[in-house]
């Protein structure tokens, strides 16, 4: 629709269904025109104009292309709920499939593929079949894209009819657009297919990469994604594609450029020659760098696949850190990026310009920011064992600042600087104590206990120090708790003497007679044997040497990596996740009748119970009912009765309070025989209404008999329950079955 066609949008007359079907049936074609955008116009804000499906069909008869396609728009649309009358447009579709103008036969084709319905599917093949031989290029490259489209409907007709062997010939087109739209086409299928249908040969080869200077910018990407799942034969042939595929990197569209990233790293494994290499990441440089100029948005899926690529190749980017310095107007996501990657390009001979820059980050106002720059720090120290005693030194320098946050931070980052390079640098450890009083945060707590418990020999007043944590100890998290008991231990083992054996005698009291937490009380339970038994072997356990620590944090699995590169310049390299993790892909089925029977997936039950009433007084009626528990895809079970199943060894116990011996048949009252089951709901609450539930195992399967009784007045019917989600995964296998009982009272 062009700009003046907004007022078809602002009409909001009630009865106006008859009017346009009145239009659409009018004699002259303007007005039909207008009423076509009018239903358009009423379809795309939501209201529903399905009733005048026959009377769009009709105006399909025209030599107009705008207001076919709007026709054809109609029909996509609306054809899944009507595919009876989806019929009706069928034989149009054909006829246009073979009209003089090329826009229409691809329109005809295009939308076919677009209505998702199985009777249409069938009228489909031939014209699919003659446009994709058609002279047009138009209506190739739109018919390729259409086999695919068909796939997802049904699989084995595409294979029966022929069609992958005509899209793999349309990979030797002499139009780059038909060949990239080909590519594309058979990608798609390759995925949703569990066996191989699309494989580059080396004549394939030659094709794409011919085809690739000559196609669109999107076009491109198809190729050269596809290109990047060719393993070449040697090392020779993946230098030529490499140099193919080079001259992309120089290309204005982002998409292209990480795409021919991602075909040269893939390439790059097979070649042997070092200078290859090395030139080849000096002419990755610098369309890597010109991204980061690019919007924030832009900017961080870049960073965010440079984050990738640096841990493969850090040389690529090793001289061009500089870019990667936070900018005052940049937003927090991009600065987080940055700061990983600078972390992973740091050297020792670009460190003193790195330390500066987190220096001037840790005094800003962003805390989050100002956080991890200090980790930041840390994790520099660690990795760079010639400079951590000047990341110390930075370090202490900000401590001095006296920031709350940034001390505790610190002092965070330093145990791990002391757990990488014991005995070392522990002349700091008097400067620390300074900033005691001001700890407030578990983890930098439990990192400054950490320290005096570890250096307790050489701190004098280590005994005071702890000392002043215990007074804190019932309230204290479980991490500081933890440290607090450990380095208690560690005291009294290096200094035996009355005041750490008097603290020792608290702290396991207090951690295993007034915990809750076991973790806490198995420790404490351990060191309290140990040193009771025999203090030699606690010496050997508490005091044993630990192993030196590296910063792997941040760092991937290699097999991880490698998936993650092959998937550079798609959602999987943002996420840094494989794509089975966040994408599923339903593989095509086989076709069910319509008399199968599906549970909701909405994971609730639902029963239409008769009101029953008594003839005389008062009759509070008791209903029951027994829910079983499953998955929520499952079929439900039929009404025949189940066979009889194994017993399934209870592995949760009483975990979730289910009686085994509490066992309510489904089909039976809950209250015709066994315990009563425990109140949920009184009455007094329930406004009348009493529930009653208790979970229960019947031959093997779970149940949640319910029982409701109504004491009030009004009659009670269409209960509904829901099951929210759960850690045991327990959701409603059935419909809930009520089974109303009345009790009449005398």
């Amino acid at each position: 629709m062009s700009g003046h066609d907004s007022k078809y949008f602002s009409t909001t007359k009630k009865g106006e269904i008859p009017e346009l079907k009145e239009e659409l049936n009018s004699q002259y074609k303007d007005k039909r025109k207008d009423a076509v955008k009018k239903v358009i116009a009423a379809m795309t804000v939501g209201k529903d104009v399905s009733s005048l499906f026959t009377d769009v069909v009709n105006c399909m008869q025209t030599e107009n292309l705008e207001l076919k396609k709007l026709v054809y728009l109609y029909l996509i649309n609306y054809a899944k709920s009507q595919p009876d009358l989806a019929i009706l447009a069928v034989n149009t579709f054909v006829k246009d499939s073979q009209d003089p103008n090329p826009l229409i036969r691809a329109l005809a084709v295009r939308t076919m593929g677009c209505i998702r319905v199985d009777k249409i599917t069938e009228y489909l093949c031939d014209p699919l079949q003659r446009c994709l031989k058609d002279d047009d290029p138009y209506v190739r490259k739109t018919a390729a894209i259409c086999v695919a489209k068909l796939y997802d409907i049904n699989a084995e007709l595409v294979e029966d009819r022929g069609f992958l062997e005509s899209l793999k010939d349309l990979i030797s087109d002499n139009n780059p657009m038909v060949v990239a739209n080909a590519v594309a086409a058979l990608a798609e299928i390759q995925e949703n297919s569990t066996r191989p249908i699309f494989e580059i040969t080396s004549h394939t080869l030659s094709k794409l990469l011919t085809a690739l200077n000559e196609c669109t910018e999107w076009g491109q990407v198809f190729i050269l994604d596809a290109l990047s799942r060719y393993k070449a034969a040697d090392a020779r042939e993946a230098e030529n594609i490499v140099e193919r595929v080079t001259p992309r990197l120089q290309h204005a569209n982002c998409a292209v450029v990480l795409s021919a990233v991602k075909m040269i790293l893939q390439q790059m494994e097979l070649i042997t020659s070092t200078d290859v290499v090395r030139n080849l990441c000096k002419k990755m440089a610098p369309p890597l760098v010109t991204l980061l100029s690019a919007e924030p948005e832009i900017q961080y899926v870049a960073l965010r696949n440079i984050n990738l690529i640096v841990q493969r190749r850090p040389t690529i980017l090793a001289h061009e850190i500089k870019v990667f310095f936070c900018k005052y107007n940049d937003p927090i996501y991009v600065k987080m990026e940055k700061l990983e990657i600078m972390i992973k390009l740091a050297s020792d001979r670009n460190i003193d310009q790195v330390l500066l820059e987190f220096k001037e980050y840790a005094t800003e106002v962003d805390v989050d920011f100002v956080r991890k720059a200090v980790r930041a720090i840390g994790r520099c120290a660690i990795k760079l064992e010639r400079a951590a005693e000047r990341c110390i030194s930075v370090l202490l320098e900000l401590i001095k600042i006296k920031v709350n946050y940034v001390v505790q931070e610190a002092i965070i980052v330093i145990k791990d600087i002391f757990r990488r390079y014991p005995n070392t640098y522990e002349s700091i450890i008097a400067t620390l104590c300074e900033s005691l009083d001001t700890l407030d945060e578990p983890e930098a707590k439990a990192s400054m206990i950490w320290i005096i418990g570890e250096y307790a020999e050489r701190i004098d007043n280590a005994d005071e120090l702890l000392e002043s944590f215990l007074e804190s100890f019932p309230e204290e998290p479980p991490q500081v708790q933890l440290q607090l008991l450990t380095a208690t231990v560690k005291l009294f083992l290096k200094k035996p003497t009355e005041g750490p054996q008097q603290m020792i005698q608290v702290v396991l009291n207090n951690a295993t007679v007034e915990t809750d937490n076991p973790d806490l009380r198995d420790r404490a339970y351990i060191y309290w044997r140990l040193l009771s038994t025999d203090p030699e072997a606690a010496k050997d356990v508490v005091l044993a040497e630990k192993p030196v620590i590296s910063d792997d944090s941040n760092q991937l699995d290699p097999s991880l990596l490698d998936e993650l590169l092959a998937n550079i310049a798609t959602l999987s390299s943002v996420y840094h996740k494989p794509p089975d993790t966040f994408v599923t892909r339903v593989k095509p089925a086989t076709q069910r009748t319509e008399d199968d029977e599906y549970p909701d997936g909405n994971e609730t039950g639902y029963a239409e119970s008769p009101a029953n009433a008594a003839d005389g007084g008062a009759s509070p009626p008791t209903s029951s009912s027994s829910v079983p528990y499953g998955a929520a895809r499952q079929p439900a079970p039929a009404p025949a009765a189940p066979a009889p199943v194994a017993p399934v060894p209870d592995l949760l116990g009483d975990l979730i309070g289910l009686d085994n011996n509490a066992i309510v048949p489904a089909d039976q009252h809950a209250t015709s025989s066994g315990p009563p089951l425990p109140i949920l709901l009184p009455a007094s609450t329930g406004q009348g209404l009493q529930i009653s539930a208790q979970l229960a195992r019947q031959d093997g399967q779970i149940f949640y008999s319910l029982q409701f009784e109504n004491n009030s007045q009004i009659t009670l019917d269409g209960f509904m329950i829901q099951f929210n989600k759960n850690s045991f995964g327990l959701a409603a296998a059935g419909s809930l079955q009520v089974i109303m009982t009345c009790v009449v009272f005398s």
